[in-house]
């Protein structure tokens, strides 16, 4: 098994320090917090939450920390954090004769955790697989998706009942309704309506999946029919070298359990020798971009190929299309003996917005001429960072709080680059002029705070103000706090 159970650890006292991201040290996710609390079980986080109401102190929940900027919490120095990833347990699978079932997950429960848990039983996640460092309640509550047009692949969509601890400390039993703002309220609570202890998920009998690339032109991308081209597969992206003036088109689809393959893709994981490398060709860009360009050039070479391994050789693959069960290859983990490439002092900044599918070609083209632009300039920008600019169409532009509901695609745009270890550690052409230009939804996790308050006119009054009514009958006393809650204009 590639991952290991978690180890219990008591509760961390840590009054008046910071509390990070998944980067570590150098990047909060809260910048002050009273303490973090690690249980072991629902009935105490229950009570770490009771403890807080009578107290009226602020909470936070938080899985494996997957934030990029810091606004997880509140800023008031009396928050506590509530560490859920030692409650981790998973039961009462149950499938159907007609291929579907249902399990039982914990609050900590990972993707990857999950997944393997299934994969023994014969059984498997659907569609809603996100990344291996992100919990299921977690991913529930910040509306988290997959990229598909054809299935239902934001992960809410295969919960089946949730329990939440309110801010009184009371478990809720809510069952699936769609229709009830109440479950469409706390399927994308962003953590305000309480800690989401359980939850009851869909599954699927166990199958495998392919994933090819091909190479497309940058023009055929920005002037082409975005939907079309991604509608017929499970999920896809795409990811863009605008230095190149290409991208890399991934796509998936499912085979049966017995396809041969046992491909394992880890996107993050790095050798010492590969960390030391990038550390030392991305570094010397901050300064001067056009050895970013350089850089992007190995990159887009190394991905060319297919970033996966033979789960039972360790070797590469050499070709495209690979086979291998469905996490293994939309999620994977880390390579034997590798290590995760924030543990070599690789760390990025993110951009992430939605936006129509109907404004999609637009937005692109904006994004060129701001790159052209930018070069014009005498600072040009390319793509240095994990694997270029990824950007993802998906079903639906309505799984978020305050966004019209609308049978309508949604182009997720993802814009990650290299933060310099070195100088002020800022990236070049760092504003957000999109998010002013497009009626685009931030990514809750991935977006610093100026580009929150940007986007909050895209967002629906009328939607906010129902979302507030329920966060208001599940924490009356406004104990779960964040600052996205308090741009958003959700909390009193």
């Amino acid at each position: 098994m590639r991952f290991l159970p978690q180890v219990v650890l008591p509760a961390l006292a840590v009054a008046g320090e910071v509390y990070n991201t998944f980067d570590g040290d150098g990047f909060a996710a809260c910048y002050e917090v009273a303490k973090v609390y690690r249980p072991s079980s629902i009935d105490e986080i229950v009570s770490i939450v009771q403890d807080a109401s009578a107290a009226g102190t602020p909470v936070r929940a938080s899985g494996n920390g997957h934030m990029w900027y810091d606004t997880m919490c509140s800023d008031d120095p009396s928050t506590i954090i509530i560490k859920t990833d030692a409650v981790n347990g998973i039961s009462d699978l149950q499938m159907n004769d007609d291929g579907t079932g249902s399990v039982l997950v914990e609050a900590g429960v990972t993707f990857p955790q999950l997944a393997e848990w299934l994969q023994d039983r014969d059984a498997a996640l659907g569609y809603t697989l996100v990344n291996w460092n992100i919990t299921i309640a977690g991913a529930v509550a910040m509306g988290a998706h997959r990229s598909s047009l054809g299935e239902d692949s934001q992960v809410s969509s295969a919960a089946l009942a949730l329990d939440i601890i309110n801010g009184k400390g009371e478990l809720v039993h809510l069952d699936r309704d769609q229709s009830n703002d109440t479950w469409l309220a706390a399927t994308t609570s962003l953590g305000l309506l309480g800690v989401i202890a359980r939850v009851e998920m869909m599954v699927l009998a166990d199958y495998k999946v392919w994933a090819n690339q091909t190479t497309v032109d940058e023009d055929d991308v920005l002037n082409g029919d975005l939907y079309e081209e991604i509608s017929p597969y499970v999920t896809a992206n795409y990811w863009w070298w605008p230095g190149q003036r290409k991208f890399h088109k991934r796509t998936y689809g499912v085979v049966p359990a017995d396809h041969d393959g046992d491909a394992f893709q880890s996107t993050f994981s790095l050798t010492d020798i590969e960390g030391s490398l990038a550390n030392t060709l991305l570094g010397s860009g901050q300064n001067n971009s056009w050895q970013n360009f350089i850089t992007e050039g190995i990159f887009y070479a190394l991905w060319s190929a297919p970033n996966f391994h033979s789960e039972s050789t360790d070797l590469p693959l050499l070709s495209w299309p690979v086979y291998g069960s469905a996490y293994e290859v939309l999620i994977g983990g880390l390579y034997p003996n590798q290590k995760p490439e924030w543990d070599y002092g690789l760390h990025g900044k993110t951009l992430e917005l939605a936006v129509p599918i109907t404004q999609a070609n637009a937005l692109l083209k904006r994004v060129r001429e701001l790159l052209d632009q930018s070069k014009a300039d005498g600072k040009a920008v390319t793509a240095t960072y994990r694997s270029g600019i990824n950007i993802k169409v998906l079903w639906g532009f309505n799984h978020a709080v305050g966004v019209n509901r609308a049978d309508i695609g949604a182009m997720m745009f993802d814009f990650p680059s290299f933060k310099p270890s070195t100088g002020n550690g800022d990236r070049f052409n760092e504003e957000c002029v999109t998010s002013q230009q497009f009626p685009v939804r931030p990514h809750w996790t991935k977006n610093t705070r100026d580009v929150f308050k940007q986007s909050v006119k895209n967002l629906n009054p009328d939607s906010l103000a129902t979302f507030a009514a329920v966060r208001k009958r599940f924490d009356p006393d406004g104990i779960f706090k964040s600052v996205v809650g308090e741009i958003l204009g959700v909390m009193d």
